[in-house]
């Protein structure tokens, strides 16, 4: 008996040493759908099955969308054994069948759990039932865990999203990790060894600048601000999660929607939609499908942008992509309009030049989808509230 319970022990201490995250996962970041933005606890079987429909007609598929992620309130209990019991009213087909649905629709399913007893609306968490829940959500073929931080208690942030780690892996599935602690305990630092991705912050909201009473919700300008000096953690394979898209959602303005989206494309943030496929508006469609803004996003570098400088409330952000090619994007946070005048021969030492010295590029406009010159004339340009400038510099 002795020799049994020394060499299970044996085996047990394995596990956890050669225990690891699935690598070459999510190496641009990665792009889908989730619910909770649209419907939070409202959701149901029929709505992710008519959201695999939205993706798939409207062409967001093609241009690589691929993650339907059914966020909080699936479940309802356990059974006696200790298995996560799916709500029956709402998804009376199971999970495993919804996620054969999806992959017949070349998408892949994402699920939510949290690291505490409970999650975030009071459905089972999965704190002692890591391992569990992991196999099941292989047996389902889920591909992606979005996991949360609520009713944690004194838990160690890092150790929990650890175990949870290890769960996967030794359940044999790839499935991309979500990292969902709101930045609490920076998770930039740790995530990477992981995780997959990892939010930065509160939740977001369909607003550019404002911040709720509680403090936990965040405009995407209010958001954005706080990635300023973090931008270096993100990259292939682990990235800094700004939280959801809110395109499309209501409450802003095109101008509003449209620099939203491109700043989470030039910070190479997840492309998360949040709004209802089959009820989109011709704007909201050009935007969440532009190819320009995507490929932008998906760079093979997967360099998040910097804030070079701000110019009377215009900030300057820069990424470098492949092929000696930077986006730059002038943001103009004011809500009045505003002018800029920024000489590019005068910053000798340029934010794109790595020795310091001017060097002339062509400048193509990506959302007006047209050439600007070159970088050996001045950049003069009017920007409305809230409005955005983005640009693609090449050598000559």
């Amino acid at each position: 008996m002795k020799r049994i319970i020394f060499t299970a022990g044996l085996l047990f201490v394995t596990i956890i040493m050669f225990a690891q995250k699935f690598e070459n996962l999510v190496l641009t970041p990665p792009m889908g759908w989730n619910s909770w933005n649209k419907y939070g606890c409202e959701i149901d079987e029929q709505i992710i099955k008519d959201m695999c429909h939205g993706m798939v007609i409207s062409g967001l598929r093609d241009v690589g969308y691929e993650y339907i992620i059914i966020d909080d309130c699936w479940a309802v209990d356990r059974d006696k054994n200790g298995n996560i019991i799916v709500d029956p009213k709402k998804f009376p087909s199971g999970i495993k069948s919804l996620a054969e649905y999806v992959h017949s629709q070349g998408l892949k399913l994402g699920i939510y759990s949290c690291a505490g007893d409970k999650t975030c609306n009071k459905r089972p968490g999965s704190r002692g039932h890591e391992y569990q829940d992991a196999r099941t959500y292989a047996a389902w073929g889920i591909d992606y865990l979005k996991y949360d931080w609520c009713y944690h208690g004194k838990l160690n942030a890092e150790a929990s999203f650890l175990t949870m780690r290890d769960a996967l892996y030794a359940a044999g599935r790839p499935i991309v990790f979500s990292i969902c602690e709101w930045g609490d305990n920076k998770p930039w630092k740790w995530g990477n060894k992981i995780g997959n991705l990892w939010r930065t912050t509160w939740d977001i909201r369909p607003c550019s600048n404002c911040v709720t009473k509680t403090g936990q919700g965040l405009g995407w300008i209010n958001i954005l601000e706080k990635q300023v000096p973090i931008t270096s953690y993100s990259g292939p394979g682990g990235w800094n999660d700004p939280d959801m898209l809110e395109v499309g959602n209501g409450n802003m303005t095109y101008n509003e929607e449209k620099a939203h989206f491109t700043m989470w494309c030039m910070l190479s943030a997840p492309l998360i939609l949040g709004n209802d496929l089959l009820d989109m508006s011709d704007e909201t469609l050009n935007i969440l499908s532009d190819e320009d803004l995507i490929n932008i996003d998906q760079d093979p570098l997967g360099k998040s942008a910097f804030r070079y400088v701000t110019i009377d409330g215009i900030d300057v952000w820069v990424k470098e992509l492949k092929g000696d090619r930077y986006a730059i994007a002038f943001l103009n946070k004011k809500d009045d309009p505003n002018e800029l005048f920024f000489d590019w021969k005068w910053r000798r030492k340029c934010f794109f030049s790595p020795h310091g010295d001017y060097e002339e590029y062509s400048i193509y406009n990506v959302w007006e989808k047209r050439n600007m010159g070159t970088t050996e004339t001045p950049l003069k340009y009017k920007f409305k509230e809230r409005d955005i400038l983005l640009m693609i510099l090449e050598k000559k």
